[in-house]
């Protein structure tokens, strides 16, 4: 009754045995490889956190009336009403967009038809502003036009990061000494010691919310505008020859 648990131990024992010699043997031909090569090609990376510079926010507001003058009429009155709010908020560079024209039309009874029966307007407001974080708090403020009856909302704020050339240069070398680094741990495991750069390829960059759970796949890379703090990342896939 022993004899069959026995031999399952020995059959586990002697696969544990020859896993660990191919792994030996994997891992002795890598640095077999690094030995007889001439060159090492790795892969470096650089992380930085920032916060976005420039802001830009914003926000539309609507209006309807059975006459286009009376709708005209009635989003000029508000405009004035949100111009006052910005200006209250001491925000004097906004813009204002065109106005948007809808004709509202209505199906009649019998043989009436579709008959005008009104029109929609609306226009846009947008603040741009390197004040992020209080340009970002409007927000929180826009519920004193509509007490006002404007029927006014506002869209998520684009928050941008506006030095992300001058990263990107600086980045880029901090990856490149990572994967200097990375090819000196490497070489040194087979013997050799690494000289001169010989190739350089841009990799990914990307910018990304700071907390983001998505991976590092995106090759063409990524600009996130949705976040305050970002994450940015820059790769460099890089050739050194060996002595």
């Amino acid at each position: 009754m022993e004899t069959r648990p026995h031999l399952l131990g020995v059959l586990a024992g002697l696969a544990l045995a020859a896993g660990l010699v191919f792994a030996s043997l994997v891992v002795a031909r890598t640095w077999q490889r690094v030995a007889e090569s001439q060159a090492i090609s790795v892969t470096g990376s650089a992380r930085r956190l920032v916060k976005s510079d420039l802001i830009v926010w914003t926000g539309s507001f609507s209006t309807e009336a059975k006459t286009l003058l009376a709708a005209q009429q009635s989003l000029k009155a508000d405009l004035a009403k949100v111009e006052a709010f910005l200006k209250a908020q001491a925000v004097t560079n906004y813009q204002v967009g065109p106005i948007g024209i809808q004709e509202l039309r209505q199906r009649g009874n019998g043989d009436e038809g579709v008959r005008l029966v009104g029109y929609s307007l609306s226009q846009n407001v947008t603040v741009t502003s390197p004040e992020v974080e209080r340009i970002a708090a409007l927000d929180q403020q826009t519920a004193k036009l509509v007490e006002q009856g404007v029927q006014f909302t506002a869209s998520a704020p684009l928050y941008i990061y506006t030095k992300s050339g001058e990263a990107k240069i600086e980045m880029l070398a901090e990856a490149t000494k990572d994967a200097r680094a990375r090819a000196e741990q490497i070489a040194s495991q087979g013997g050799r010691t690494v000289k001169e750069l010989r190739a350089a390829r841009m990799g990914v960059f990307q910018i990304t919310p700071l907390y983001s759970t998505r991976g590092n796949s995106n090759w063409e890379g990524e600009n996130d505008m949705s976040s305050l703090d970002k994450n940015i990342m820059a790769v460099v896939n890089a050739t050194f020859s060996m002595n």
